[in-house]
């Protein structure tokens, strides 16, 4: 991408490993980070110095971007002066306030990249990867647990409370902090369910209005995600709400107070964390390719439900169901074959991801074990 745009983004939530890859792709950059608050007033109250002092480098990496966004103007008259392919690579961790000043300066001229934390397949390449699923739920994807020796559950809280909390203030008022605590863990509980925001204002003492406002802003810090429901081609008796997920497990166990590995095993949640996880991961698979995750979820009002849907083209929809079981049964195809049959569709394949280590064919459908969705995906991209 800079070979082709003035300008790179690479978006995703602290501690993703975005400054990393920033650093050792363009090694040769000058870097700057608007973290520092010196740094972030001295550019602030001088911009055209800012830019002119490293206007001879090769290119510039400037960190934290949206902690001064009139930048962003001043970024549009050099790209539009002298066009120069890979001149800056902007580095950000709020989608929200990017994506904002991105729209208004630098439509055209600039391409947005996602950096999510580690996949299973990235872990699995380094030779990190946990030796249980359950240790992989409980710790969660972020590369700062897997460099350095490190207590999970002291850094996962501190990480919610120093990152989330803060950058939420920066875009909204909180003042009772208190409350948005209790929000987040209510939404963790809530994980791979209907968002229903009346229940959820209700829960937390909040207004429905504030529900939809905190929500947005932990979608744009990269904590949690929603996806759509599946309706093309149906009836109108299907369900409209969206669903919730967190992009990383780790996050979840700490909001429930998981405190192990092996609670995993037999917690409630059990299904709904590993759900969460499985469809992260197909998000990271599809954002690693700069391409949509183009992925939904299918009920009707009968509560028949397909866990998560592909969408290929405009008219070619996947299955796909999600199993925390670890010993496949027939049962697992149960919600396939309704599906099959209500869409018209039952010659079409259909996939199950569950937490067992085979991948196998069964009835003219196929099961991938947890750790080779990348090999799903891969499979459903090209076939």
């Amino acid at each position: 991408m800079a070979e082709q745009f003035p300008v790179v983004a690479i978006l995703g939530p602290r501690q993703s490993g975005k400054t990393t890859l920033a650093k050792e792709t363009f090694a040769g950059y000058a870097y700057i980070s608007l973290e520092d608050i010196d740094t972030r007033t001295m550019v602030r109250n001088d911009p055209r110095k800012f830019f002119a002092s490293v206007a001879q480098e090769k290119g510039i990496i400037i960190d934290e971007m949206q902690e001064v966004p009139e930048l962003f103007s001043y970024m549009q008259g050099i790209v539009d002066e002298a066009y120069r392919p890979g001149r800056f690579i902007i580095i950000g961790s709020q989608n929200f306030l990017m994506l904002e000043k991105i729209t208004q300066t630098l439509a055209g001229r600039i391409v947005l990249l996602t950096l999510l934390p580690l996949t299973v397949q990235e872990l699995s390449d380094a030779k990190l990867l946990p030796s249980s699923l359950e240790e992989l739920l409980f710790k969660g994807c972020y590369p700062r647990l897997y460099v350095q020796p490190i207590n999970i559950q002291a850094w996962l809280s501190s990480y919610i409370t120093t990152y989330i909390e803060r950058d939420v203030r920066q875009i909204i008022n909180i003042s009772d902090v208190v409350s948005f605590g209790r929000f987040i863990k209510l939404c963790a509980a809530r994980t791979g369910n209907l968002l229903n925001y009346a229940e959820l204002a209700r829960d937390a003492g909040i207004s429905p209005n504030t529900v939809k406002s905190w929500i947005s802003i932990l979608e744009a810090s990269y904590i949690i995600f929603q996806i759509n429901p599946y309706f093309k081609n149906f009836s109108k008796r299907m369900i409209k709400s969206s669903k919730i997920y967190f992009y990383d497990t780790g996050i979840i166990c700490s909001l429930l107070n998981i405190k192990s590995a092996h609670d995993l095993y037999t917690h409630p949640m059990r299904g709904a964390i590993f759900e969460s996880f499985v469809i992260s991961e197909m998000y990271k698979y599809r954002y690693n390719k700069h391409l949509k995750p183009d992925l939904y979820f299918w009920r009707d009002v009968q509560g028949h439900e397909i866990d998560a849907a592909f969408e290929k083209n405009f008219d070619t929809i996947v299955p796909i169901e999600i199993k925390s079981g670890m010993t496949f049964r027939d049962s697992f195809y149960k919600s396939l074959n309704i599906w099959k049959k209500i869409a018209g569709l039952q010659d079409e394949k259909g996939y199950v991801v569950y937490a067992g280590d085979k991948n196998m064919v069964y009835k003219e459908n196929e099961i991938f074990a947890w750790d080779n969705i990348i090999k799903l995906m891969d499979q459903m991209e090209n076939s």
